[in-house]
C-alpha cells in the first residue's frame, strides 16, 4: 500500500482520531503534556484556597489589632488567634521585646529604658527573617506553574516539528504531494501545539496572578513590621 494510500485510509477526522493515530512521539509529548495540566490544575487549586485563607486571615489579624489600644492588649488579642503568617511575625517580634525587655509588657509594668540602636537594628532583622520564611511559604509551587507555562508550549512545538518530519519523509518516499497525502500528517503535528498552548495559557495566567498577590501579601507584612516598630516607638518603648 503506497503512503497516499495509508493517509487516506488512516485520514483523522478529530482530535482523538489524531492522537490514537499519531506517533510514538507524539504520544509520549501528550502524555507528558497531560502530567503537568494535571500538576498545574492541583498547584492552582491548592494556591487559590492558600491565598484566599491568607486573606481572610489578615483580616481577622487586622480587626484585632484595630481594636487594641496598646501593645499589651494587642498581645492578649492576636495569642487568641488561629496561627497565620501576620501571628507569626506579631508573636516574633513581640518575643523578642520580650527577651531584650523581660516584664515590659506585664500589667502595671514599671516602666523600662527604651531599645538601643542596636537592638532596634537586630528586631528588624528579626521581623524581616520572619517575614522573608512566610513569604517563602506561601510561594511554594509557584516555580513549577512557571516551569509548566514555559515548557510546555516548547514540548508541543517539538512535538510538530517531530510531527512535520515524519509527514514530509513519509511524502517523498510516496512520491506524492498533493494536499489530501501533507493535511494528515501536519495535522497530527499540530496537535501537540494545541495541546501545549492549552497546558501552558492556565498556568502562566495563574503564575502572574500569585506572584501579585504574592506582592500584596509582602506588602502587608513589611506594612505591619513598620506599624510594629512605629507602635513601641509611639508607646516609648524605643
Amino acid at each position: 500500500m503506497t503512503y497516499l494510500a495509508l493517509m487516506q485510509t488512516r485520514a483523522p477526522h478529530g482530535a482523538m482520531d489524531m492522537i490514537l493515530s499519531g506517533g510514538l512521539s507524539t504520544k509520549i509529548i501528550l502524555a507528558v503534556l497531560a502530567v503537568f495540566s494535571v500538576t498545574g490544575w492541583v498547584i492552582i487549586f491548592w494556591k487559590f484556597g492558600q491565598f484566599r485563607r491568607v486573606r481572610r486571615q489578615g483580616a481577622h489579624f487586622l480587626q484585632s489589632i484595630e481594636r487594641a489600644q496598646r501593645l499589651e492588649e494587642a498581645y492578649k488579642s492576636v495569642v487568641r488567634l488561629p496561627e497565620s503568617p501576620y501571628t507569626r511575625v506579631f508573636r516574633q517580634g513581640i518575643n523578642f521585646f520580650s527577651e531584650l525587655r523581660p516584664g515590659a509588657l506585664k500589667e502595671n509594668a514599671p516602666p523600662t529604658p527604651g531599645l538601643s540602636e542596636a537592638q532596634l537594628h537586630a528586631l528588624r532583622l528579626v521581623l524581616e527573617k520572619e517575614q522573608a520564611q512566610e513569604r517563602d511559604e506561601l510561594a511554594a509551587g509557584l516555580n513549577w506553574l512557571a516551569i509548566i507555562g514555559t515548557v510546555s508550549p516548547l514540548l508541543g512545538l517539538l512535538g510538530t516539528v517531530i510531527g512535520v518530519m515524519d509527514a514530509f519523509l513519509g511524502i517523498s518516499a510516496s512520491g506524492s504531494a498533493n494536499i489530501s497525502s501533507v493535511a494528515p500528517g501536519v495535522a497530527e503535528a499540530l496537535i501537540t501545539t494545541v495541546a501545549g498552548l492549552t497546558v501552558a495559557i492556565p498556568a502562566a495566567m495563574a503564575y502572574n496572578y500569585f506572584v501579585g498577590r504574592l506582592g500584596s501579601f509582602s506588602g502587608e507584612l513589611e506594612g505591619f513590621a513598620s506599624e510594629f516598630i512605629g507602635t513601641l516607638a509611639r508607646e516609648g518603648r524605643l
